[in-house]
């Protein structure tokens, strides 16, 4: 899943209007971001597979400490106790840490069986959305919608900036969505973990966003 864990982010703005925008993608995509690194590192692997399912040529040959049950559980429990650590704020903090461990439930639904419930384990889980490009884009398109809307509800431009900004962001994400889908195959897992690294753009992107933006008090 891609966009879909962007719209995690998007939606939990709805539950805690505190929180920037970019340390919600941050923890909606931690688990992709910390992926890349571990790729170039050689500690987890994948391979170009084309037809591996429907949806993505993507073999995740191991990933054992970044997309295993066990794993993601303890990389939301860490980022959700770095935070409160930092902002004091119990109820922010235990919404991060959900929304880390989202990133495996909403993988969990999209994955064929190939992810870990422990590291080292050979018990891998998977509903196999991915088998149908049809599905998978109805399903995941909606989370993003749905967390669009959410987001855009609870937060009002303060600037030209953070009118078109927000858009822009919303359609980047969108085109950058299908060209994944219907575009080439990547060249190696090195491209796949370079490519990987750019997801920290919408990191920032998100903190810019939500520095021009306010969020609106609910009667």
């Amino acid at each position: 899943m891609f966009i879909g864990h962007f719209g995690t982010g998007l939606a939990a703005k709805k539950l805690d209007k505190k929180i920037s925008l970019g340390t919600l993608f941050l923890a909606a995509q931690f688990i992709d971001l910390l992926c890349p690194v571990f790729l170039l590192l050689g500690i987890e692997h994948v391979k170009i597979e084309p037809g591996n399912t429907a949806f993505t040529p993507l073999d995740f040959v191991s990933y054992p400490y970044t997309h295993s049950f066990l794993g993601v559980l303890v990389w939301s429990v860490l980022f959700g106790f770095v935070y409160f650590l930092y902002k004091k704020n119990i109820k922010s903090s235990l919404l991060l840490a959900a929304i880390v461990m989202s990133h495996w439930i909403l993988d969990l639904i999209t994955h064929r069986p190939d992810l870990p419930v422990l590291p080292g384990s050979d018990l891998k889980v998977g509903l196999g959305l991915w088998n149908s490009v049809i599905l998978t884009i109805i399903i995941e398109g909606s989370i993003f919608a749905a967390g669009s809307y959410l987001y855009l509800s609870v937060t009002k431009s303060g600037s030209k900036k953070g009118r078109y900004g927000i858009w822009a962001l919303l359609i980047f994400l969108g085109v950058i969505y299908f060209v994944n889908i219907f575009g080439s195959p990547p060249p190696s897992e090195t491209a796949i973990a370079i490519a990987g690294l750019f997801m920290w753009l919408f990191v920032f992107w998100g903190y810019w966003i939500d520095r021009n933006r306010e969020a609106l008090i609910q009667m």
